[in-house]
């Protein structure tokens, strides 16, 4: 089997999580889920990097914002114990009532651009059009093959309105559905 890298942002996973979830996050594993999207493709996951920020704090954080951080740094203490599991941190800003992650995308960039030699496949778990350069590179210059899950409702202005242009910088695109989150759903403990 050949081996593929997967790459996950976390914050547009969890608006998919979320539809999926009618209203309420899904629980995931996110190694299991990398590992089932390779395998979709008969491809074996040899890495994940996966895209996230820190919950906000504001400079005297409330019990609310205290509590999200610990389970933050609870979630990423476990997840970065798996091998070959990478968490990249952006920040989290504060803008009026909607909270941004930044530096995320460039991070995710920056890892594409040091792929390791011998790989020759990637999945992408995104939708940005800031990725069409790096991919168009990696897929013209280095030949490496991209295979995009993504998701859409196709009503323009929604929440999962994309531009078709990502698409045509991937060799593959699978439209997610909840089949796809099968197999790494978490068990509720009893």
């Amino acid at each position: 089997m050949e081996n593929a890298l997967v790459f996950i942002d976390a914050g547009y996973l969890s608006h998919i999580s979320k539809h999926f979830g009618k209203g309420k996050y899904l629980k995931i594993d996110y190694n299991q889920l990398a590992i089932s999207l390779a395998k979709k493709q008969n491809l074996w996951c040899a890495g994940v990097y996966y895209y996230t920020a820190p919950p906000y704090q504001s400079p005297s954080p409330t019990e609310d914002e205290i509590t999200r951080r610990a389970n933050y740094d609870k979630f990423v203490n476990k997840v970065t114990r798996i091998p070959n599991f990478r968490v990249r941190e952006g920040r989290c800003q504060k803008g009026g009532d909607d909270y941004i992650q930044k530096g995320v995308d460039t991070m995710l960039v920056m890892d594409l651009m040091d792929i390791p030699q011998h790989t020759k496949t990637i999945i992408l778990l995104a939708c940005d059009t800031d990725f069409v350069p790096i991919l168009n590179r990696l897929r013209t210059a280095r030949g490496i093959k991209v295979i995009l899950y993504y998701f859409s409702d196709y009503i323009r202005g929604s929440r999962f309105s994309m531009s078709n242009h990502i698409l045509t910088a991937c060799d593959e695109t699978i439209l997610l559905d909840e089949s796809h989150f099968q197999d790494c759903l978490l068990r509720e403990k009893e």
